[in-house]
């Protein structure tokens, strides 16, 4: 194929996907022309859009296509997307068309790549890692799954010597990346649609730490075996680099950080759970070992904001609470429930969750189960399907998921019918919690929630 300085022109299909958009956002921000098709009109495609990138959402073969040449052109798609008539019509003209992956690595093979890597945490890793470069000011640029808080954005260019990328273990697009650096979080079960089984899943990350050439520059968590020597990090136990004396003054949580030769005490930020101490471990490690002052990473940390989706809390006057997080798999659940549970022990909690995938509800039936019954209360919602059809899987329904949930105060309902009942509800804690649209819930949520509070100030 061609280097990728060649192409003028780069046609995204399903430009929508937080993946897809971080690569469409650099090949913008590099003066190229950019376009694309997705499905739906969401958020993040209205604001590609605010931002000057042409996309359409209906498969129609346009002027817009037609008058592309294959010469100058780059077609890029997610293995998403199984059948449609742009992609053939690319496919038909031979145009070079490539996977998102093969072209992110594309662009790894040309910087100092840092590679996070897990099935649970790797959004928040590279995020906080990229968060740290940024106020570090090292030249880097960073393609995330989620948007930052801190740069309102899933990518940021301030430099071109390093790169910080989510590595997607999905369809293994993750082997197509050049890592010098790597952090491999976890390597639960997940995507066995592609991987079959677990056994499988974990020889695909180990065929991605085996891409790290120094064993200096792989950070793996403490108790996973890799089949390599690696640098390992944990939280509450030694490993050779980890976090310690956890504990919580109001809404801020204060750590303290050992390398192998020394110990920095009293790190500050207001990011909950264990696990997230965990990602902040080792985005550390790897700061430190790129020659960062401790001084620089302490303001860094009090200062991240988070990402969107991941924990996201917001506190009323009247003491409610309302939590969102993209948590889609019965680990990221009992994580999210744990934080709730160990600093809100005596609220009472409605979880409101969206199953991603017929497959994964199936796969993981009992440990959804069994994570959705901490709740005090929940609303379950249809499944929602992403790249899979109800018909190949018509006996794997929210309704049969829920005859496995132990509580008693549980229903399913539709997307469309949550809001009028959450409103009905009686909670101390509001959770929302899934992958799919159920974000099209946090904004009417948030103005209710903060209308309640108005109108409580008005009457008084």
């Amino acid at each position: 194929m061609n280097s990728l300085k060649t192409y003028q022109n780069f046609y995204f299909v399903g430009i929508g996907g937080i993946g897809m958009s971080a690569l469409a956002r650099y090949f913008h921000a590099s003066g190229k022309k950019v376009l694309g098709y997705d499905k739906t009109n969401t958020k993040l495609t209205q604001t590609l859009m605010n931002e000057g990138i042409d996309i359409v959402f209906e498969d129609v073969i346009d002027e817009k296509v037609t008058s592309l040449q294959k010469e100058d052109t780059l077609v890029i798609y997610t293995p998403a997307i199984k059948v449609l008539e742009i992609l053939d019509y690319f496919s038909d003209h031979q145009f070079e068309v490539l996977k998102r992956a093969k072209v992110l690595g594309l662009i790894t093979e040309n910087t100092d790549c840092i590679a996070v890597a897990g099935t649970h945490g790797k959004t928040t890793t590279s995020t906080l890692i990229s968060h740290l470069c940024k106020e570090a000011d090292l030249p880097f640029s960073c393609f995330l799954g989620g948007i930052s808080e801190n740069f309102k954005s899933n990518f940021l260019y301030n430099g071109s010597q390093y790169s910080v990328v989510e590595a997607d273990e999905y369809d293994r697009s993750f082997l197509n990346l050049s890592p010098d650096w790597a952090v491999i979080t976890s390597t639960d079960a997940d995507h066995l649609d592609i991987y079959g089984d677990k056994n499988t899943i974990e020889e695909g990350f180990r065929q991605f730490a085996a891409l790290v050439p120094d064993n200096r520059q792989l950070f793996v968590r403490k108790g996973i075996e890799i089949g390599r020597p690696s640098l390992t990090y944990a939280v509450n136990e030694e490993a050779d680099y980890y976090s310690d004396n956890l504990r919580m003054e109001g809404d801020q949580i204060y750590f303290d950080f050992h390398t192998p030769t020394e110990t920095v005490k009293d790190f500050i930020w207001e990011t909950p759970g264990i696990h997230n101490v965990e990602n902040a471990t080792v985005a550390l490690a790897i700061l430190h070992n790129l020659g960062v002052d401790f001084e620089t990473l302490k303001k860094a940390i009090a200062n991240f904001m988070g990402i969107k989706r991941r924990y996201t809390k917001h506190r009323y006057p009247d003491g409610k609470i309302y939590i969102d997080d993209y948590a889609h798999h019965p680990t990221e659940i009992n994580a999210v429930l744990g934080s709730i549970r160990t600093f809100y022990p005596d609220k009472k909690l409605l979880m409101v969750f969206q199953p991603h995938l017929f497959s994964r509800t199936r796969d993981f039936a009992d440990g959804f189960a069994e994570s959705l019954s901490h709740a005090d209360e929940l609303i379950l919602l249809d499944i929602y399907p992403a790249r899979e059809l109800q018909e190949n899987f018509e006996e794997i329904t929210s309704d049969w998921l829920l005859k496995k949930v132990t509580l008693d105060k549980k229903e399913a309902l539709t997307l469309g019918e949550a809001f009028r009942k959450i409103k009905e509800k009686d909670f101390d804690i509001l959770l929302t919690v899934g992958a799919g649209n159920i974000d099209t819930l946090y904004d009417p949520i948030c103005d209710w929630m903060s209308g309640i509070q108005n109108t409580r100030m008005n009457e008084k």
